[in-house]
Protein backbone atom coordinates (compact mmCIF):
# COMPACT_ATOMS: atom_id res chain seq x y z
CA UNK A 1 0.00 0.00 0.00
CA UNK A 2 2.00 2.93 -0.76
CA UNK A 3 1.08 6.47 0.64
CA UNK A 4 -1.58 8.98 -1.13
CA UNK A 5 0.65 11.68 -3.16
CA UNK A 6 0.05 15.47 -1.20
CA UNK A 7 -2.12 17.90 -2.97
CA UNK A 8 -0.96 19.95 -5.49
CA UNK A 9 -0.36 23.15 -3.18
CA UNK A 10 1.88 21.26 -1.02
CA UNK A 11 4.15 19.27 -3.58
CA UNK A 12 6.68 21.86 -3.91
CA UNK A 13 7.15 22.04 -0.29
CA UNK A 14 7.31 18.01 -0.34
CA UNK A 15 9.57 18.34 -3.42
CA UNK A 16 12.25 20.70 -1.29
CA UNK A 17 12.20 18.77 1.56
CA UNK A 18 12.27 15.28 -0.39
CA UNK A 19 15.65 17.45 -2.51
CA UNK A 20 16.96 18.46 1.16
CA UNK A 21 16.99 14.84 2.33
CA UNK A 22 18.97 13.69 -0.19
CA UNK A 23 21.57 16.88 0.67
CA UNK A 24 21.51 14.87 3.64
CA UNK A 25 22.21 11.31 2.81
CA UNK A 26 24.89 12.74 0.43
CA UNK A 27 26.87 14.93 3.42
CA UNK A 28 26.15 12.10 5.31
CA UNK A 29 27.54 9.42 3.05
CA UNK A 30 30.81 11.75 2.92
CA UNK A 31 30.90 11.93 6.77
CA UNK A 32 30.76 8.46 6.77
CA UNK A 33 33.60 7.19 4.28
CA UNK A 34 36.06 10.48 4.90
CA UNK A 35 35.45 12.07 7.83
CA UNK A 36 35.21 9.01 10.56
CA UNK A 37 37.78 7.44 9.58
CA UNK A 38 40.06 10.64 9.34
CA UNK A 39 38.41 11.75 12.66
CA UNK A 40 39.42 8.35 14.63
CA UNK A 41 42.62 8.26 12.70
CA UNK A 42 43.25 11.78 13.92
CA UNK A 43 42.52 11.18 17.76
CA UNK A 44 44.44 8.02 18.00
CA UNK A 45 47.57 9.85 16.68
CA UNK A 46 46.84 11.82 19.84
CA UNK A 47 46.80 9.49 22.16
CA UNK A 48 50.28 8.28 21.79
CA UNK A 49 53.43 10.72 22.60
CA UNK A 50 55.93 8.00 20.84
CA UNK A 51 56.69 6.65 17.73
CA UNK A 52 56.28 3.31 19.10
CA UNK A 53 53.46 1.06 17.74
CA UNK A 54 50.73 0.43 20.90
CA UNK A 55 47.82 -1.85 20.78
CA UNK A 56 45.51 0.77 22.30
CA UNK A 57 45.37 3.63 19.82
CA UNK A 58 45.08 0.74 17.12
CA UNK A 59 41.60 -0.77 18.96
CA UNK A 60 40.38 2.41 19.91
CA UNK A 61 40.76 3.60 15.61
CA UNK A 62 39.65 -0.01 14.64
CA UNK A 63 36.62 -0.01 17.10
CA UNK A 64 35.42 3.10 16.95
CA UNK A 65 35.14 3.82 13.02
CA UNK A 66 33.45 0.23 12.68
CA UNK A 67 31.18 1.81 15.45
CA UNK A 68 30.55 5.49 14.00
CA UNK A 69 30.25 4.10 10.59
CA UNK A 70 27.64 1.76 11.85
CA UNK A 71 25.52 4.61 13.80
CA UNK A 72 25.73 6.88 10.70
CA UNK A 73 24.42 4.05 8.08
CA UNK A 74 21.04 3.56 10.61
CA UNK A 75 20.78 6.82 10.52
CA UNK A 76 20.81 7.18 6.80
CA UNK A 77 18.62 4.42 6.60
CA UNK A 78 15.81 6.72 9.30
CA UNK A 79 16.65 9.53 6.63
CA UNK A 80 16.17 7.44 3.29
CA UNK A 81 12.95 5.85 5.03
CA UNK A 82 11.50 9.79 5.81
CA UNK A 83 12.45 10.51 2.10
CA UNK A 84 10.40 7.91 1.14
CA UNK A 85 8.00 8.90 3.07
CA UNK A 86 7.49 12.34 1.93
CA UNK A 87 8.29 11.75 -1.59
CA UNK A 88 5.05 9.01 -1.27
CA UNK A 89 7.35 5.92 -2.52
CA UNK A 90 7.08 4.28 0.75
CA UNK A 91 5.25 1.32 0.49
CA UNK A 92 4.59 -0.39 3.95
CA UNK A 93 3.54 -3.74 3.07
CA UNK A 94 5.73 -6.99 4.61
CA UNK A 95 7.33 -8.60 2.18
CA UNK A 96 8.90 -12.09 2.43
CA UNK A 97 12.98 -12.21 1.81
CA UNK A 98 13.45 -13.37 -1.60
CA UNK A 99 15.29 -16.68 -0.04
CA UNK A 100 12.44 -17.70 1.63
CA UNK A 101 10.04 -17.89 -1.23
CA UNK A 102 9.35 -20.52 -3.01
CA UNK A 103 11.00 -20.73 -6.46
CA UNK A 104 7.52 -22.09 -7.99
CA UNK A 105 6.07 -18.96 -6.85
CA UNK A 106 5.27 -15.62 -9.54
CA UNK A 107 7.79 -13.46 -9.55
CA UNK A 108 6.82 -10.14 -8.00
CA UNK A 109 8.20 -6.13 -8.52
CA UNK A 110 11.62 -5.75 -6.94
CA UNK A 111 10.91 -3.69 -3.64
CA UNK A 112 11.90 0.35 -3.84
CA UNK A 113 14.90 1.06 -1.95
CA UNK A 114 15.00 4.65 -2.37
CA UNK A 115 17.79 7.32 -2.70
CA UNK A 116 19.77 5.93 -0.65
CA UNK A 117 21.81 3.44 -2.95
CA UNK A 118 22.20 5.62 -5.18
CA UNK A 119 23.90 8.19 -3.46
CA UNK A 120 26.06 5.11 -1.91
CA UNK A 121 26.96 4.01 -4.95
CA UNK A 122 28.23 7.54 -6.14
CA UNK A 123 30.10 8.42 -2.84
CA UNK A 124 31.70 5.63 -2.71
CA UNK A 125 32.57 5.60 -6.73
CA UNK A 126 33.98 9.20 -6.18
CA UNK A 127 35.96 7.91 -2.94
CA UNK A 128 38.07 5.15 -5.20
CA UNK A 129 38.25 7.85 -7.66
CA UNK A 130 39.75 10.61 -5.17
CA UNK A 131 42.05 7.53 -3.80
CA UNK A 132 43.26 6.57 -7.55
CA UNK A 133 44.19 10.29 -8.13
CA UNK A 134 45.56 10.93 -4.42
CA UNK A 135 47.46 7.44 -4.88
CA UNK A 136 48.62 7.76 -8.27
CA UNK A 137 49.37 11.64 -8.67
CA UNK A 138 49.89 13.05 -5.42
CA UNK A 139 51.22 10.45 -2.77
CA UNK A 140 54.74 9.69 -4.32
CA UNK A 141 56.65 6.30 -4.48
CA UNK A 142 57.75 4.69 -1.55
CA UNK A 143 59.99 2.78 -3.25
CA UNK A 144 63.63 3.49 -3.72
CA UNK A 145 64.96 4.93 -6.59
Amino acid sequence: MRTEQPPPADAARHRLLGAALVVVMAAGSILMWVGVPVGWMWLGSRMTSSTQAQLGPYLLVLLGTIVSMIAIGKGLGVVNRLHMQVTGRLDDRRTQATWMRSMRGERRVVRDRGVLDGVMLVSVGLAVVAFVIWFFVFAGSSLPT
